[in-house]
């Protein structure tokens, strides 16, 4: 039975009356309703609001669907390698524009904007990840590394492969960042310990450690803040 003109599928109205309403007003759409416009492009030929809304069930909003791991989303009935490909894109897209908000920008006067950019990169991986900010004499964002990945808690770190990059890099400054699957960024022993030894090393060559970051989910924790170093 026609819904947007005669001969055409049901969901055929249904995706012009979406589309006009995210372009009046895009805040609106409910999360369910933003993915469909995504499935859209991957799914040209079916109503994907069924699958739209299992995902979100199943995964708990947008930002957690896209962020997902493919084989967990390939756990779901109808999601296809089109679909995956898309959800990339719009990680990736993401990820760019939240990095172009601070790199070869001085990091600590857009302090938002890098924790931002450390959120979307780190705080959906399922396992930890060590990744390092280097900065130049004025603070400017040179490189951005990882530099270890791990399991679910805990990555290996060792303090002289780390300045040795920084001198390669001829970086006068340091922000670590890694992040807690768990989604809890309350920094361990471990965590406290690995910073203080990377701090030790560093100082002495001139490399300032100027905060280390810990990424959970929605949230973070700064060792700087929190008075651990």
């Amino acid at each position: 039975m026609g819904d947007g003109g005669e001969g055409k599928p049901h969901y055929a109205g249904h995706r012009e009356r979406l589309r006009e309403r995210f372009l009046k007003s895009p805040g609106a759409l409910p999360d369910y309703e933003l993915l469909e416009l995504i499935l859209f492009r991957a799914v040209p030929r079916r109503d994907v609001k069924p699958l739209a809304k299992e995902l979100i069930a199943r995964f708990g909003g947008f930002s957690e669907v896209i962020n997902a791991e493919p084989a967990r989303l390939r756990e779901t009935k109808g999601v296809s390698d089109a679909i995956l490909t898309e959800f990339r894109i719009v990680r990736e897209t993401g990820l760019r524009l939240t990095q172009s908000k601070v790199l070869k920008k001085e990091v600590i006067g857009s302090w938002d904007a890098l924790i931002d950019y450390c959120s979307a990169s780190m705080a959906h991986n399922p396992t930890e990840q060590f990744r390092i900010l280097f900065l130049d004499r004025k603070n400017v964002l040179i490189a951005d590394e990882v530099q270890q990945k791990g399991t679910v808690d805990h990555t290996p770190v060792y303090p002289r492969e780390v300045v040795k990059r920084a001198l390669e890099l001829n970086a006068s400054a340091l922000i670590l960042v890694h992040n807690h699957p768990s989604g809890d960024p309350t920094p361990s022993n471990a965590d406290v310990e690995m910073t203080r030894q990377i701090v030790d090393t560093a100082k002495p060559l001139g490399i300032e450690v100027h905060d280390h970051l810990v990424v959970g989910k929605g949230r973070h924790a700064s060792f700087r803040s929190l008075g651990l170093m």
